[in-house]
This record gives C-alpha cells, structure tokens and sequence, in this order.
C-alpha cells in the first residue's frame, strides 16, 4: 500500500510521500469471513533464517513523480521493493510505485548503500512494476534474489511482510493468507484502480510505504506482492505473482537478448478493453444462466469453482463495444470454458492481433461473438505534451474506464497556467480548440502551432464529473512569457528517462502589443439589476511551478503533512461581488452623440475589419440613482487577476483574483487604474480589465505597487478602448483629504506576505460583506478612498491557520499623491507605459512598524505631562502615541529603534499619526539635505531620547528576480520577510518562497520558508552568487545545500540536481535598462530583440536561458 496509491484513496497525502490511509469509504468494500486457517510447520528458527536471506534483498524505493501523468500526479514518496534478480539487476514492486509517468528514483539498501535505478516495465493494468539498477554498483552487501513462487500461495499460509512499513525502512509483520479469490480493491473514482484479477487478503495490517513488499513463506520465497490495505481493519490485499512471474521471464530474455545493454523490452498484453467480475454461481443462476449451461461449467472447471465471469463494463470504441454488455456471462474463449481471470488473460496475452471467439449468455440467450483482441501497450499512453505548465496527453485504458470514454482522446492530465486561467480542470476531454475539432493530441499540437502568444480563442472540453454536457471557455495563449515553448515527452524504456523535443516552432519571442494581437475583445455584460459573483476557479491538483507542473508549496514541508499540494493553491480563494448592472447616466456621460454611430474593431488574425454597428449605450441608471453613482459609475473597473504557478513570489497566496478598481487618471495616451493590493498582489499577473462605461476587455500592466499602502496601479492603452470607449471611460475626481480622522490600523499574517502596516483605514457601521468592493465617494461623486478588500490568516489554537478576507476604506491622499508624480515625471527609474518611458515615482520611507497606544496607557509608562499635552494639542480626536512594534530587518533604522519605543516628534515636531510621519519622510525629498536622517524623539524605558534615524528609498516594481533552481523559486527576501526582524548573517539573498511537487527540492526536503547560505561551502549572499556557483553543478551531481530557516534555525541537507526535467532558469523584468540588461543576460536576447521589445509596450518577466547556460 504504496505513497501515491494511498494518497489517491486519501483527502491529503503526507510530506514525502509517508502514506496516509485509504479512506474505508472511498475503498468500498466488504471484508468476508476469512478461510480456515491450517497450523505452519515452521519453527521460529525456520523464520529466521528465512528472513536473514529476504531482508538484504529488500530495498526502500525513494521516487519521485516529476510531471502528473495519467492516474498519477507529481510528487515525492516512499515504498519498498525487492530484488528478483540479482545477475540483471531487476527489483519487483508495485506499478503505482514505478509510475506510469517521467520518475526519477533511487534504492536504499539495508546497509544504507543507495543506487539510482530506472523504470524499465509499469504493467498497464495490475499493480506491478520493475525498476533495474547496476548490480556492480552494490560494493558493500552480499544479498541474494528473492525467489517468487506463486503456486505456494494457499489459505492459511502463514506469510511476513517485509518492508518498509510507515516509513520505518524495515519492519516485518506478520499473518495469515486468508482468501485467494477478493476482487481487486477500488481505490479511487478518478485514479489508478486495478481489475481482471483475483487478489489475495490477509490480516497483517500493513501501512503507508510498505507498497511493493514481499510477502514471503517460511522457506523465504515471495508469494505475493503487496498492494493495499483497507484502514478499518488489519487487512492487506496482496497481487498473486503468476502474471508477474511472465513479465519477468521476458525482461530477462530480452536482457540477454542485448548483452550488457538494456533496450526496451516488448511484453505482449492483450485487451477486449472489457471488465469482468467473479460473481457466484446463485447470482449467476439470477442473471439468467441455464442450469444445463451451469452443470456443464461445473464439471469442465476446477474442483471447488465457486462462480463464473460476468461483464462489469465496456469501454466505449473498444473491440467490445456494441458487442458485449454488462450483465452478459462468459462461458467459453476459443470453446474452452474460462471461469479464471488468470486463464482468461492468458489467452489474451497469447492472441494479440488475432481475433478469439467468445460464447456467452445474455438474459438466458447464448451469443457468440468474435473479437479482435487489441494490443494494450497501444491504449497505454508513452508521451505527452507539456504547454504553458498543463500536461495533455491521450487518455488511457485505465481512465477511460473511470470516466467512460473512448482511449485515445485528449486528456488533461495538469491543467497547468494557461487552461487553469481558463476554468479548465483536471481530468477534462478537449473536443475542440480554436474552432477545430480535436480529437488526438497531434490535433491540439497542430492548432497550437497556429496561434501566436496571447491569442485568446475559445475551446471546449467535457468533465468526467459532467459528461452529458460541453462546456466552452476562452484560453489565452501563453507559450513563451512564463514558460518554456511546448514540448513533447516520450517515454524510453531503454534509458528510464523521457526524452524531450520541442513540439514545433514558437513564431515570435517576443510578446505583441498590450492589445492581445491587436483584437478587441468585447465583455459580455451582466444584466441591469443582475448580481454577479465571482471567485476563484478551484484547482483540482497539484499546483505545483515551473516549466510543466502547476503544483507549489509555499509551507517549510512539516506543515505539509496531511495536506494535499492542491489545498495550497485554493486558500486563497477570494470573492467579489458587483451589485447592479455596470451601466453610466447619460448626465455624466453624453451618449447621445454615439447613437447609431459605428464602431470599427481592426481584427488583425484575419486581416480584415469587423463593423460594430448602432452601438447602444448602456441603460441608464434607475431614476432613484443618486448623482453620486451617475458621476462613479463610468469611472469602475473590474479586474481579473492571474499569477502564473511559476511565479507566485512574495507570499501570493492564490493564483487568481477578482476585485473592483477606480480610474484615476484617464488620458490619450495613458490609463492608471488603482486597486487594493489583494487584487494585484504582485507584478507578476495577467490583469485584465472590464470597464463599466463600455463592454470591452482588455489587459492591464502593473507599474506600481505601493510598499507599504495597500493599493496597486494599473496601467492600460485608452486607445485599446476604440474611440466610442474611449469617450465612455473617465477619471475619478480624487478627494484626498477626506474629514476622517480616527484610528489605526495593522494586520498579522503567518506565511510571510504582503501585510497592510502604518496604514489608517475607514470603517463603516453598515456591513456591506467581505466580498464587496467599490470606492467611497461624497455627494458629488468625489472619491474619498477605495473599499478595498485585505487579507489575513487567523489562527485558532494550535490549528492551522485560515485565510481571512474583510474590507475597508483606503484613503486616496497617498494614491493621488503617487499619480501625481507618475503624471508630472517623478526622480525613479523609467518604465516603458503603452510605448512611452515614464520615470515612476520612489517612496521613501521609514522602515518601521508602527501601532497606536492611547495617551492615558502611554502615562502609565512613565510618559511625561507635558509631552501628553503637547500630543494632545497635536491631535485632540486620536488621543494617542505611537510605538514601535519591530524595525524591518535591513533598514537603517535596524538597531537604532527598539520594540517598544514611543515615538514623540520628528524634528522637533509632534507626531501622533502614521501620516505625520509619511510627511516627514516627504519633506526629505523636497529638501537639499539628502542625507536622509531623520531627528526622532523617543521615549524608551523613563528616558526622553533623540536619535538620528535613517530612512530608505523603496520602489514600486515589487520582485523582478526570480531564479528556479532544482524545483525551488529563490528571490530576494521581500518585505513581508525583512518585517519578521531577522536575516542570516551568513547571507539572506536567496530565499526560498516555493517549491513544486516532484522536483529534487521537494524529495530531498529543501521547502520554503527558508535561506540558502551556501552550496558545496562556497557562500549566496545574493542571488549573483548563487548563480554563479549553481551554474558549475553537472547534470546528477548531488549537492550539499545548507539553509537557515526563518526561524533562525541552521540546517545542512544534501540534493542531486536533476537537469534533464528541472532545468535551471531565471525570470527576470526587463522594464528598464538597456544595455545594461545586454551585459547581465549575455547572448540570451539581441539588441534588436530588446528594441522591439520597448516598441511593444508591454511589460513582461522574459525567461531569460534553459537549462545552467544563463549568464
């Protein structure tokens, strides 16, 4: 009962792969009264020798599932195996252990030897599987092969399970063999289940990671294979060895077959793509079977038969199809009477390609039928395609029996970034993308090489969940700007790996222009008076990263047990609720002048022009509207966030967002949209933008992320708006100095991410919901601040914590402030906005949180009379002093500021506000004195104190460094860590914000949460540093890693780096630079590539190499 079984049959899998139990449910079974039991000669002596020769033959399998495939998702896991062949090199376990998809494992002796070793044969069906390895690379063990013996299984047998039971690497448990006829255990609707065998049942109780053991008699022969177990009791099914045994036989023929070199080998299986059950002869006798037919199969068949085969079900476009139906009993194959799954394959397996004639019984009426049995190995799906993060490649037998489909359609296996942004899930069927009918993978391959990046098209596909309907979404081409160009994985059983090729020639490196290819995309509005409710698409499975795998963790991995990697992905669900139709007033927006008027959208895919005509305007607003919401209204903007899986840095902690924004500066050539920072976390998105004066879509950049405001600016091109929306659309009048003068505010969070701090927000005593956002305005329709939505985790008691979301009022003084510089030419480095460089503006700052203690508190600590009147006089509402909770770590107020401190004045004048001091701060950059201190009176411990304090410049691009490395995101530490208080001296430039299921990171336990200081001795202080020392590592060289966690805790673990399915690469911004930027990524991008890169107005995080060659 091996780690991804398990797991399948689980809610949650453990860290590693240390098996949680099968829910009793999802197995749905029964457990019959077990056989008679007979006694064992075997003395204890028997047993132990017995055991002396077993256990140095059996290993602990450390796997590694790199990419979801099939029934499989990735991951890392333990099991068992054991040798069946020592001169060859062959160890036997379970299939859901080999993997049906790209694994990379290793095998731990029990004299903690370890050697790599290669998938060389996964059954299509029943749970075993082969692993080889180098027999000369074992130096320090003598062990003997473990011989397998399926004919010594009986009822009664006296059996030990060696293995590595709960991770324990060698435990022995033992039992009886109780019956040898159980059907095959159900584990799992969606995934891996096997069938067409008899399995055999026990009570030894065995656990997580003992999938894959021996079950061996007392002469230390293998009699079975250990598969499962059922948690409500003690009992273990186990597979019988006899189709086991076959396979081996042919392994080792075709090893010989080629010297000293392994190729891949061909087992025949054969198929009717049918599943049949054993059911007894009184349930036969009920479905219709003549008792002369009945006499007959009980005298041709073995002594002691106790049923017959009965169809359970038939694969649609099978060889069965349309010719045998549930219910129907076998009687014959071939005129010999089959009552035995074993005998019945047998013949199967023999007659590949030939056609075999079956006699049955249907309703009491035989029937013959003659069918061609279909090679297995051809419905057993060998490649897959891999675009934009999502894994597609043909279903397979095995699913197509859980979802009842025909083998062969195109099936998600990881809906990745580009169909997850779509609303795509797992284990969906794509029947048609971009208006073509899909029906092989190569179909998709073909489509997709059509279209270029950002193309938006619509496709449809249907859910096993709902098979009965279509369902039809628009995916947006993403190949080149967060991921590697599509690829191809194709199985090779000659070396164990995937070979990798590019699956076609991407047609431009570079992006198009911010107006997706130049269309524009019309939004379908919803209804006057209609509510519409958005959240976020949940995500099926492992989210998680990179170039292939959606499936990240953001955990240091001891939180991670019991959880599932994809309950990562959807904690940040987040809702958004919009109230009323998205329509404008005429009295704020004349639309007269647009009646009937026509409107040209350029549709550049075809060349040629769509005509829009007698463009409406929206429905006014109801005639009890208030002037206020006729002047707003064409002002909102809802927004539709999307962080690509392999760049969720900073803490972001969901992959796609809703939220309400407000324009506040609306021009020719510039559009700037402001929105709370729980919309746009990072600058890493895919914003799109629906505006509520005009039915359009379209993108949105980030320029501007406030360091410490909780508030974000969205750039967009007016003139995607055409001109009709260009007139629509308008700018909020900004009322930045609102009469609302009360509180503080500050929030918790317990993974490291963005915070609101030194921050006052606005509170209303009517309860809109946590859901709802907006702006608050006055009567005339001015904004005053943006209902904004925050979040938070909350902890309650020693649980985990929960993801939090409220709202509030964001006052737009520190907004329009930032438009302003933005507008007028700020002091910061340029970005390139809708194809003109803008200087953005820097916010200096002083890198301290800060919370309000009132006066009457602050006199109990000592706090003078007079200081309390002059704070008083300063602010009579607040009432109130400010104390220093923690500096950041890093900033040059570090060390000069203590907890606890109580902040009086700023150069010599009271403060009682976080806005005094964002004053303060300001005042600096309108001075000649730049250097930056600030004369800060404090009252620490009965002392009145002055200190000079330095502040810091912060800008607002937020991260645009990220490095993947072995399957880990590592950036520089952003502000949600530095707040924390603490940096490794050793060096705290590469921080580990993720990691992803089935990468080297994930099966050597380097989690999140943590630094890297060194690799192989030589120092990271910076992410320079670790790329150059990381770009010297070979493909497999096992690397020694040591981290400091955020906990201060120091830690040392070794990693063999995997180049061939995680190569190394760097996202990196190219918003500014020039040629500089030429000089740090080397030959990865031309001169002529970086112009027309300007010249495209977007900006982009470019992947800058594969694989180490990136500087």
């Amino acid at each position: 009962m091996g780690d991804s079984l398990e797991r399948l049959g689980s809610d949650s899998a453990t860290a590693m792969g240390i098996d949680t139990a099968m829910k009793d449910g999802e197995l749905g079974m029964e457990i019959d009264g077990t056989g008679p039991f007979r006694e064992s000669a075997a003395t204890a002596e028997d047993w132990r020798r017995a055991l002396n020769r077993v256990v140095p033959a059996v290993v602990v399998l450390r796997t590694t599932a790199c990419r979801a495939f099939d029934t499989e998702a990735a991951g890392a896991s333990y099991a068992t195996g054991f040798v069946v062949d020592k001169q060859r090199g062959i160890i036997l376990t379970n299939r859901h252990v080999v993997k049906p998809g790209p694994v990379v494992a290793e095998a731990m002796f029990v004299n903690r030897e370890e050697i790599p070793v290669f998938p060389v044969y996964r059954d299509p069906v029943h749970d075993f599987g082969f692993f080889r390895y180098d027999p000369n690379a074992v130096q320090f063990l003598e062990y003997e092969e473990i011989p397998l013996a399926p004919e010594a299984a009986c009822v009664g047998l006296e059996i030990r399970v060696v293995g590595n039971d709960s991770g324990e690497k060698v435990s022995i448990l033992a039992g009886t063999l109780a019956r040898l006829d159980r059907d095959a255990p159900h584990y799992k609707k969606d995934g891996y289940n096997d069938f067409n065998t008899f399995y055999i049942q026990a009570a030894s109780g065995t656990k997580g990671g003992s999938s894959g053991s021996p079950v061996i008699d007392w002469q230390g022969r293998a009699v079975a294979l250990n598969a499962g177990s059922k948690t409500s009791s003690a009992s273990a099914f186990f597979l019988p060895l006899e189709r086991v045994v076959r396979a081996l036989k042919f392994l080792q023929k075709g090893r010989d077959a080629h010297g000293n070199k392994w190729e891949a080998v061909s087992i025949p299986r054969g198929t009717l793509q049918v599943t049949f059950l054993h059911k007894g002869f009184d349930e036969i006798r009920r479905l219709g079977l003549r008792s002369e037919i009945e006499q007959m199969v009980r005298h041709a068949s073995p002594p002691g038969e106790t049923g017959m085969l009965v169809v359970d079900s038939v694969v649609p476009g099978g060889p069965a199809h349309k010719h045998l139906e549930p219910g129907d009993v076998l009687i014959r194959v071939n005129g010999e009477v089959i009552t035995q799954f074993l005998k019945m394959e047998t013949l199967l397996d023999d007659s590949v390609d030939h056609k075999i004639e079956l006699l049955i019984e249907r309703g009491g009426i035989p029937a013959t039928v003659n069918l061609l049995v279909q090679d297995l190995h051809s419905i057993t799906p060998d490649h897959f395609l891999e675009v934009s993060g999502a894994v597609i490649h043909p279903l397979s037998y095995q699913q197509a029996r859980n979802c009842r489909f025909r083998c062969g359609r195109v099936y998600v296996a990881e809906p990745g970034y580009m169909l997850f942004r779509a609303g795509v899930s797992r284990h969906a069927i794509i029947t048609k993308f971009a208006g073509e009918e899909i029906s092989v993978l190569d179909d998709l391959i073909t489509v997709l090489s059509k279209l270029s990046r950002g193309a938006r098209v619509p496709l449809e596909y249907i859910s096993y969940l709902d098979r009965h309907r279509t369902k039809s979404v628009l995916v947006t081409v993403d190949r080149h700007e967060w991921y590697a160009p599509p690829q191809i994985y194709r199985r090779d059983d000659s070396t164990g790996l995937w070979s990798i090729r590019t699956a076609f020639q991407p047609q431009s490196p570079l992006p198009h222009s911010s107006t997706l290819d130049g269309d524009l995309v019309l939004a379908k509005q919803a209804a006057s008076t209609a509510e519409v409710t958005m959240e976020q698409v949940d995500q099926e499975r492992r989210q998680e990263l990179i170039d292939g795998v959606a499936s990240m963790e953001t955990n240091d991995g001891h939180s991670s047990e019991g959880s599932h990697a994809q309950d990562e992905l959807d904690i940040g669900k987040k809702k958004r609720r919009v109230e009323e139709d998205l329509s404008v007033d005429g009295a704020a927006v004349d639309y007269s002048l647009l009646d009937n008027r026509e409107l040209e959208l350029k549709d550049t895919r075809n060349g040629e022009s769509a005509v829009v005509t007698d463009y409406q305007s929206p429905p006014a607003l109801s005639a009890n509207a208030s002037y206020a919401e006729h002047v707003i209204e064409p002002t909102l903007v809802m927004f539709e966030v999307h962080v690509p899986p392999s760049c969720m840095v900073d803490g972001v902690h969901s992959q796609h967002f809703f939220g309400t924004g407000v324009i506040v500066y609306h021009s020719q050539g510039l559009g700037l949209v402001a929105v709370d920072k729980n919309t746009v976390a990072i600058s890493v998105s895919d914003v799109m933008l629906s505006f509520a004066a005009f039915p359009i879509e379209i993108p949105g950049e980030v320029v501007f992320l406030h360091p410490v405001h909780n508030f974000a600016l969205v750039a967009y091109d007016p003139s995607a708006l055409g001109p009709v929306g260009t007139s629509a659309v308008r700018a909020a009048e900004l009322l930045p100095e609102p009469a609302l003068r009360r509180g503080g505010f500050r929030l918790s969070s317990d993974c490291p991410r963005y915070r609101a701090i030194n921050m006052e927000v606005i509170e209303l005593d009517t309860d809109f919901g946590s859901t709802f956002s907006g702006v608050l305005t006055d009567e005339r329709g001015r904004v005053q601040a943006i209902w904004g939505s925050f979040s938070t985790q909350l902890k309650f008691g020693c649980s985990s914590s929960e993801d939090h979301q409220f709202v509030r009022g964001i006052p737009v003084y520190s907004i329009s402030e930032v438009v302003n510089k933005i507008v007028s030419g700020a002091k910061g480095r340029p970005l390139l906005i809708n194809g003109v460089k803008r200087p953005m503006p820097l916010v200096r700052m002083l890198e301290v949180e800060l919370y309000p203690t009132l006066l009457s508190k602050a006199r109990s600590f000592g706090l003078s009379d007079q200081w309390v009147q002059a704070l008083v006089k300063r602010d009579p509402v607040r009432r109130q002093v400010l104390r220093v909770k923690g500096c950041l770590a890093g900033s040059k107020a570090e060390n000069l500021l203590e907890q606890g401190d109580m902040v009086l004045a700023i150069n010599k004048e009271p403060v009682t506000c976080f806005r005094d001091i964002e004053n303060a701060c300001q005042a600096l950059d309108n001075s000649d004195d730049t250097d930056g201190m600030l004369n800060v009176t404090i009252f620490r411990q009965g002392r009145e104190i002055d200190i000079l304090v330095g502040t810091d410049v912060r800008d607002g691009n937020g991260t645009t460094r990220v490095i993947n490395w072995s399957g880990c995101i590592v950036q520089e530490p952003h502000s949600a860590v530095r707040a924390l208080g603490y940096l490794p001296e050793e060096g705290h430039g590469v921080y580990v914000a993720r990691w992803c299921h089935g990468s080297p990171v994930h099966r050597y336990g380097l989690y999140a949460l943590q630094w890297i200081v060194e690799i192989n001795g030589k120092p990271t202080p910076d992410l320079d540093a670790f790329i150059s020392v990381t770009k010297e590592l070979e493909h497999g060289e096992f690397v020694r890693v040591r981290t400091v966690h955020l906990n201060g805790k120091p830690r040392v673990l070794t990693l063999k780096q995997d180049l061939h399915y995680w190569s190394t690469w760097e996202l990196s911004s190219y918003i500014v630079l020039g040629e500089e930027w030429l000089k740090r990524s080397g030959t990865c991008m031309e001169a002529a590539d970086l112009d027309r890169a300007w010249e495209s107005g977007t900006k982009l995080m470019q992947l800058v190499a594969m694989q180490v060659e990136y500087l």
